[in-house]
């Protein structure tokens, strides 16, 4: 299978509708982003990356950061992590106050704000924040093999400024005793680790250990667990879109998670790790164009993990 050709024609076919969806408005600093910005890395386990269009500029990865947090923070907790946070679709908006005081504020699954906002917190645990943000860095750095990967600062700044609805959502935590650590310090944390800037090649590059068993094939280093690499392949599949996750695996059959700068992540357990980018999202917050490019890379490459080519209707 000649992957660089799907690649670049894939994104060929989809170049004309660059600028299509709405780019996320309620942060400053995403709405500056170029709107015709569209990228597709595919990452395989021989180390190449078949790549076309802006797969080298780095981009907010924003929600997708919520992938790494959950490994690093069930590496800590262990399966404890569930006594804190549940793991089942939530069916409303990413960031409802709602669900989170109805079901006593336990969040329905680590990928709704609330729920990332307790996996950071457990991932913080006991040993500060400067230490927890040295960690998440030091591991991107390490799967994605680039010493440059960091945080965009007039992201994270813009992402506190604009973060009203998800202080809220801590301070609800915290007052069911959700929290371990004080809320400011958690926010701090999640703020700067959803402003994390990554390019798809560095983004799918980090992944690859989603779809070895929790192993980077290329290095042989280890992110987590082939069981919990499995649990976050399932959490991802239905419930990396939000309320849109069940359309996204109907259309794609990818595990895959989203973020507002427009970026998706897609794990291909045995294959690939796939990254794509185009900033105009859908009414549920995921990527108009870039989900268009997965169901065409699906359909192109058989590789959907309901197995063969989705059919027509």
């Amino acid at each position: 299978m000649d992957l660089q050709t799907i690649v670049t024609e894939t994104w060929n076919a989809l170049a004309d509708d660059r600028g299509s969806g709405n780019p996320a408005r309620y942060i400053p600093a995403l709405a500056a982003v170029d709107p015709r910005k569209f990228g597709i890395a595919i990452a395989t386990p021989d180390g190449r990356v078949a790549a076309a269009g802006d797969v080298d500029e780095a981009f907010s990865i924003q929600s997708i950061s919520k992938v790494f947090a959950l490994a690093l923070a069930l590496e800590r907790e262990g399966s404890a992590l569930w006594d804190a946070v549940g793991r089942e679709p939530s069916g409303d908006a990413f960031n409802s106050i709602v669900q989170l005081e109805k079901e006593k504020g336990i969040p329905r699954n680590p990928f709704i704000n609330s729920g990332a906002i307790v996996t950071t917190d457990r991932f913080i645990g006991k040993r500060g924040v400067d230490a927890a943000v040295r960690d998440l860095l030091d591991r991107l750095r390490r799967m994605g093999r680039n010493p440059a990967i960091t945080f965009d600062e007039d992201v994270a700044r813009s992402e506190s400024e604009a973060g009203e609805r998800n202080r809220a959502l801590a301070w609800f935590l915290a007052d069911f005793g959700r929290l371990l650590n004080p809320v400011e310090e958690v926010l701090s944390v999640y703020f700067r680790q959803c402003a994390l800037s990554m390019s798809c090649r560095q983004l799918a590059e980090s992944a690859l250990f989603l779809a070895f068993d929790g192993s980077d094939p290329v290095t042989g280093q280890r992110m987590c667990s082939a069981s919990r690499a499995r649990r976050i392949n399932a959490l991802m599949l239905l419930c990396g879109h939000y309320d849109n996750s069940g359309q996204f695996a109907f259309e794609v059959g990818f595990p895959g998670k989203s973020g507002v700068g427009g970026g998706i992540l897609a794990s291909v357990p045995g294959r690939a790790a796939i990254a794509v980018w185009s900033p105009g999202l859908n009414r549920a917050g995921t990527s108009l164009l870039g989900a268009r490019a997965l169901a065409e890379i699906a359909q192109r490459t058989g590789w959907s993990v309901f197995s063969g080519p989705l059919p027509e209707d």
